[in-house]
């Protein structure tokens, strides 16, 4: 099942031989199991940025794996996904359901933030002033929520928040 590693780098190496002898040791299902392995599988190919392979090991993840903490991860990954490849709207569905299982993803809630102020950024440049002003405020809105979480971290977005006025106190 583990999938051919082309160009793994040590870091890559050590996280999976680590990862192989965990999984022997601990006490965990046969389908928790194979979830981690299509999960590392996933992982692996999406570094490589052979994104079809990438999702259809996190699809085969998600029908094995029933931890939502784990499947938060998955979802947040093909949300990854869909984002590079500029499908905004299925990215802000699987980061929306990967925050539904876990709520302390400031990953995500950034990613979030990044998409809504790209599509302000689209909405001045066709001139709907409206919109742009709603997608700036969602994108505020979940920058907030990212930086309550990881506060050392998104310096840019914190600046952005600050230089247009839409820092807010979420503590």
């Amino acid at each position: 099942m583990p999938r051919l590693q082309k160009n793994d780098n040590f870091i890559d190496k050590t996280f999976t031989i680590l990862a192989d002898i965990i999984l022997k040791v601990l006490p965990t299902s046969k389908e928790e199991k194979e979830a981690f392995y299509y999960y590392r599988d996933g992982m692996s190919a999406q570094s490589e940025g052979e994104y079809a392979e990438a999702l259809e090991n996190y699809y085969e993840a998600l029908q094995l794996e029933e931890d939502p903490y784990d499947r938060s991860y998955i979802l947040y990954n093909i949300g990854l996904i869909y984002a590079s490849n500029g499908e905004h709207i299925r990215a802000l569905e699987y980061y929306h359901q990967a925050l539904e299982l876990n709520s302390n993803l400031p990953q995500a809630l950034n990613n979030i933030a990044v998409i809504y102020h790209y599509q302000g950024l689209k909405a001045i440049n066709h001139k709907t002033t409206n919109n742009s002003k709603e997608m700036f405020t969602k994108a505020a809105q979940y920058w907030q929520q990212a930086i309550v979480l990881a506060p050392n971290n998104y310096i840019e977005a914190q600046n952005w928040l600050k230089t247009t006025g839409r820092q807010y106190n979420l503590e």
